[in-house]
């Protein structure tokens, strides 16, 4: 199969696919509709550089030979892998802390039992740190807590499930947790970490696009994780995603957002708490305990 001709792409000029303006256009469309991403104009070399695998995977010579293929359905299953190229994946262990003793103490005064959903997990050191704070909120290893940890890439939600980390993911973290919450690998294991058995427990793992007409979790939730993940949403998505969390909150529910996260312009359905944590506004958390 004959490679289509070379095409300079800011930045490199030795790509080997050709990808026009309409190419980046039309993935930012299909992106759009299929994940609600709002890809910017500065994207497009990310974009280039995690789909180009793609078609070498695919044999493809082309980008409009694979936007073809992916929109004619033909391949269900690289829709799945056409949105776990374009999900960005950052995250770490206690990643934004100053939000873990607020919801260790949101679980404390709760009433039990209690559930969280985090709706980004990514590769799982988000659910995880959640379920370690649950513990050290209750004292055991077994806290009256189910974490539901959901993402749209397929791929991280296998990693999340596995709970094997290098020794590099957890090394910022104090000895006395690592001890209690980690158990070291050895011989062809060496230089991994697994998280216990009784916190990979605390935890269902479930693959959901924010985007879905329903969603695989059901409330009422005494917290909802959603953190950095509404930056990649346009204002209009971002709305209706707030509003679907309304009726799946507890009254007195908190909802955790991302350090470069407002909701306050995106929906009336919430009210800042303390930093980038929101409850409930009155209104909607009478409407939660009437209902």
């Amino acid at each position: 199969m004959k490679p289509a001709a070379r095409m300079p792409v800011p930045g490199d000029s030795t790509k080997i696919f050709e990808f026009t303006p309409r190419d980046f256009a039309r993935v930012r469309a299909l992106i759009y509709k299929q994940a609600g991403i709002s890809l910017s104009e500065s994207k497009q070399e990310m974009v280039y550089s995690r789909l180009a695998r793609r078609l070498r995977a695919k044999g493809l010579n082309s980008f409009e030979a694979y936007l073809d293929a992916l929109e004619s359905g033909r391949d269900s299953d690289e829709w799945e892998a056409f949105t776990n190229a374009l999900t960005t994946n950052l995250t770490s262990f206690f990643r934004e802390a100053h939000h873990f003793p607020i919801l260790q103490e949101h679980l404390r005064v709760g009433k039990t039992p209690l559930s969280i959903w985090c709706s980004a997990s990514s590769t799982g050191e988000e659910p995880y740190s959640i379920a370690m704070t649950a513990c050290e909120a209750f004292g055991t290893l077994t806290p009256p807590v189910s974490i539901v940890a959901t993402d749209i890439d397929t791929n991280v939600l296998q990693t999340a499930a596995n709970g094997v980390y290098p020794l590099d993911r957890i090394e910022k973290m104090p000895q006395e947790r690592l001890k209690r919450f980690f158990l070291r690998g050895k011989g062809e294991r060496a230089g991994f970490v697994r998280v216990r058995p009784e916190l990979r427990q605390l935890i269902t793992f479930k693959p959901l696009n924010l985007l879905a007409a329903s969603w695989p979790v059901s409330g009422p939730f005494d917290a909802i994780f959603c953190r950095n993940v509404m930056i990649y949403f346009d204002k209009p998505t971002q709305g209706r995603i707030l509003e679907r969390f309304v009726p799946l909150m507890k009254p007195e529910g908190l909802l955790f957002a991302g350090h470069s996260e407002n909701f306050m312009y995106a929906s009336d359905a919430f009210r800042l708490r303390g930093k980038t944590v929101y409850e409930l506004d009155p209104r909607h958390a009478r409407a939660r305990t009437t209902a």
